[in-house]
C-alpha cells in the first residue's frame, strides 16, 4: 500500500476549506464535509460499541460493517464514486431478520439503555440517523447514490435491533416507554 499519510498535517486547511477525493476543495462547513463526518462519528461509534463484550457474529457483522461505512465516507469524499454494493444491503436485511426473528414482539416504545453495549448501541443509532439526514440533505443539493442511501437507513433499523439483541445476550429487558403524560 505505500506510505499514505507520510505527513499528517498540511496547513491547507488552515483558511476553512478542505480536500475532497477528487482533489477540490470545499468548505468544512459544506453538507458534504458534515455527511462525511457524521459517518466517520458513527464509525467510531461502532468502535466504541466493539469494546464491549459481544458475541463473534455480531463482532464479525459490525466489523464487516465498518469497513461498508469506510467506504461509505469514500463514497461521500469522492464525488460520482460508487463503492457500496447492492449486496451490503441484502446483507443488512438478512442480519436483520435473523436477529429480529430471535425476539419478542415489541408492545411498547423503548428507552436507551439497559447495558451498557445497548446503550452505545442506541447511541449509534442516533448519529446513523444524523448520518442518514445530512445525506439527504446533501443528496438534494448533490445527487448520492441510491444504494448508499439504501444503506444508512436499513443501517439504522439494523442497529435498532441490534440494541435488543445486546440486551436479550446480556440478560437485561428493554428499557419501555412508560407513558405517565396519559395517566
Amino acid at each position: 500500500m505505500g506510505n499514505r499519510l507520510s505527513k499528517i498535517y498540511t496547513r491547507t486547511g488552515d483558511d476553512g476549506t478542505t480536500g475532497l477525493g477528487d482533489g477540490t476543495r470545499v468548505a468544512k462547513n459544506s453538507l458534504r464535509v458534515q455527511a462525511m463526518g457524521d459517518v466517520d462519528e458513527l464509525n467510531a461509534v461502532i468502535g466504541m460499541l466493539l469494546t464491549e463484550p459481544v458475541s463473534t457474529s455480531i463482532q464479525t457483522c459490525l466489523t464487516e460493517i465498518q469497513h461498508d461505512l469506510f467506504n461509505l465516507g469514500g463514497e461521500i469524499c469522492m464525488p460520482d464514486m460508487s463503492l457500496i454494493k447492492a449486496e451490503r444491503i441484502d446483507a443488512l436485511e438478512t442480519q436483520l431478520d435473523a436477529w429480529n426473528e430471535q425476539l419478542t414482539p415489541l408492545k411498547e416504545f423503548i428507552l436507551p439503555g439497559g447495558s451498557r453495549a445497548a446503550a452505545y448501541c442506541h447511541l449509534a443509532r442516533t448519529v446513523c440517523r444524523r448520518a442518514e439526514r445530512t445525506m439527504h440533505a446533501l443528496d438534494a443539493e448533490e445527487k448520492l447514490t441510491a444504494t448508499s442511501l439504501q444503506y444508512i437507513n436499513r443501517f439504522s433499523d439494523l442497529l435498532f435491533v441490534l440494541c435488543r439483541v445486546l440486551n436479550q445476550e446480556a440478560g437485561i429487558n428493554d428499557v419501555l416507554w412508560n407513558n405517565t403524560a396519559n395517566k
